[in-house]
């Protein structure tokens, strides 16, 4: 799997905090397995759970407006 912007995020952020994978699952409330899927940029994941750990940092995740240059 390749690390996407929002692995990326985690990761760093998570590092940031000092911070191991097995602590941000617990502190955050979500499995061990799916923060690392997530680290490892995982395409599939459930969005309340990855909201559960960006909220640690402040973040959320949210619609973004698209260039409209790029319409079908």
């Amino acid at each position: 799997m390749e690390q996407t912007v929002l692995s990326k995020f985690v990761k760093n952020m998570r590092k940031q905090y000092e911070l191991t994978q097995a602590e941000l699952s617990e502190k955050s409330g979500v499995g061990l397995r799916f923060v690392r899927e997530l680290e490892q940029g995982k395409q599939t994941l459930r969005l309340d759970k990855v909201n559960q750990i960006l909220n640690l940092f402040g973040s959320e995740v949210g619609v973004v407006p698209m260039d409209r240059n790029n319409e079908l």
